[in-house]
């Protein structure tokens, strides 16, 4: 059976853990509308990228719209 033959210090265990730390989030803001996104993402507010629309965000439908309509 596979046992470790020396336990491991806690020094030599933090320097192996010391690469698990969560990073930050980069965040830019859109040349477009000025809408915070992500570098190399279509802007999730205007839907460009590179300052070329590549989707086109419309209004999206409510409930409540829909009741007001029946």
């Amino acid at each position: 059976m596979a046992v470790p033959k020396k336990k491991i210090s806690s020094s030599r265990r933090g320097k192996r853990r010391s690469h698990h730390a969560l990073k930050d989030n980069k965040v830019i803001e859109c040349p477009n509308c000025g809408a915070e996104k992500m570098p190399h993402h279509i802007c999730p507010s205007c839907g460009y990228y590179n300052n070329k629309s590549i989707i086109k965000l419309g209004k999206k439908d409510n409930k409540e719209d829909k009741k007001e309509q029946t």
